[in-house]
């Protein structure tokens, strides 16, 4: 049972998920089925976690870790809906992060002599 922000309580949808990503992926190049088997392991992980009740931030964060590995533009976009920035400087404080933390994965090229 998922428990939303105003404390109503509805079943777990994947169709509510996968059309959520479905969205952020819009126009991107993410084949529907990496979009199912993100919604698959995070239901997967939901049933596994033990808890009757969920958060409904708790699926929302979920969503986005697993996006940020699938399309970072794709990430962006749902996290500016489910985090609904109040205005730019907190929208750019988000990208800013998601850059610095796209640079240390990259790894470092080699060095010149």
């Amino acid at each position: 049972m998922i428990v939303k922000k105003d404390g109503t309580r509805e079943e777990f949808s994947r169709e509510k998920v996968l059309r959520g990503l479905v969205r952020a992926c819009e126009k991107r190049p993410v084949p529907l089925e990496v979009l199912e088997n993100v919604v698959n392991d995070i239901e997967k992980e939901l049933r596994s976690c033990g808890q009757a009740e969920i958060p409904s931030n708790d699926v929302g964060e979920k969503v986005m870790e697993r996006l940020y590995h699938v399309d970072e533009v794709a990430y962006v976009r749902f996290a500016s809906v489910y985090r609904q920035f109040k205005d730019i400087n907190v929208f750019m404080k988000e990208l800013e992060e998601l850059l610095t933390q796209a640079r240390g994965s990259q790894p470092s090229s080699p060095k010149e002599s």
